[in-house]
């Protein structure tokens, strides 16, 4: 029989994450208690968090990592009780092959060019349906169509693009009534990921960021969301609940992003709500945040529904990318 060599590129990503996660656990590299996180992991290898989740998941199957009160998973077995480390997992030495890199680095491309076409796909939204043409991107982009492919699945994964009927990808159009929707998770998801992250929500930081809304170092009120996500929603120990709140305030952030380049004035009032909200977080008032959070996310969604009817009569952007056709 021929003994056909699978190539390290031609893996899974997951498993490789998998096999580099599960050599530096037993070589004791990532040592007893370390609290793994997706984020940080995802960063650190260059994809994004879904194939860590399936490579996190399968460690945690095989007993070397365990579930644990707080958010990710503790390293070691569960029987030993082991006390939380929470260090930042760029800190360690981990022994990565050079097929493991060669595969990372090829399957981590696309996200050097992600970014651009995310902002670039959640513009186009405000103005109408367009269709994604893959071999347009790739020539767009300079890439191939493998890496292509890939942005395209990302961004059909996070819920910014969709296939349609005839197998074509389709973004958009934003609609008033998809904007609410959107809102309307945000206020039933947001709550209660505060609610169930209200322990483990750091008060020096909290404090670090009410200084910093104080001092007017900032009117974007974009800077304080993504504090408030970073520093508060992403402490809930529910990882599935963090990242369906991350994936429905996603096109949100990213058309608000759009609005402002467009030449609309950013929402100074947000900002004002964000201290409130940061005060009631750091003198322990969860339930009053989580009800001060609702009012502020119907507000917001108000203001932005009369934004989305000023951007109907502005004209379509010429710097919308030839990749993007409209429909």
């Amino acid at each position: 029989m021929t003994n056909v060599k699978v190539l390290r590129g031609q893996e899974p990503l997951y498993e490789v994450i998998y096999q580099i996660l599960k050599r530096n656990i037993l070589s004791d590299e990532l040592p007893e208690g370390l609290v793994l996180i997706e984020g940080p992991i995802a960063k650190m290898m260059l994809t994004s968090r879904a194939p860590v989740q399936a490579a996190l998941r399968k460690l945690n199957d095989e007993g070397l990592i365990h579930r644990f009160r707080g958010r990710g998973y503790l390293v070691g077995d569960a029987a030993n009780d082991p006390e939380p480390v929470r260090r930042n997992i760029e800190e360690f030495q981990l022994d990565i092959s050079d097929q493991s890199k060669s595969a990372l680095e090829l399957r981590g491309t696309w996200m050097r060019v992600y970014d651009q076409v995310e902002d670039d796909v959640a513009a186009c939204q405000v103005f109408g349906e367009f269709r994604l043409i893959e071999t347009e991107l790739a020539d767009f982009l300079g890439v191939s169509r493998t890496v292509a492919r890939d942005v395209l699945s990302r961004l059909n994964e996070r819920g910014l693009i969709r296939k349609g009927a005839s197998s074509h990808w389709l973004a958009g159009p934003l609609t008033a009534r998809i904007l609410r929707e959107k809102y309307e998770l945000r206020a039933i998801m947001e709550p209660a990921a505060l609610k169930l992250a209200a322990d483990h929500i750091d008060p020096a930081e909290i404090t670090v960021i009410r200084n910093d809304i104080s001092q007017g170092h900032t009117r974007e009120s974009s800077i304080y969301e993504d504090a408030f996500q970073q520093h508060c929603l992403d402490r809930a120990p529910n990882d599935a609940l963090v990242e369906m709140i991350r994936n429905n305030r996603l096109l949100l952030s990213s058309v608000n992003k759009a609005l402002v380049r467009l030449g609309l004035p950013g929402d100074v009032v947000a900002v004002d709500q964000y201290r409130v909200l940061f005060d009631l977080i750091g003198s322990r008032q969860i339930t009053a945040a989580c009800e001060y959070l609702k009012e502020h996310l119907r507000l917001l969604a108000d203001k932005n529904l009369a934004r989305l009817k000023i951007v109907a009569l502005v004209t379509e952007a010429e710097a919308i990318p030839r990749y993007l056709t409209p429909l």
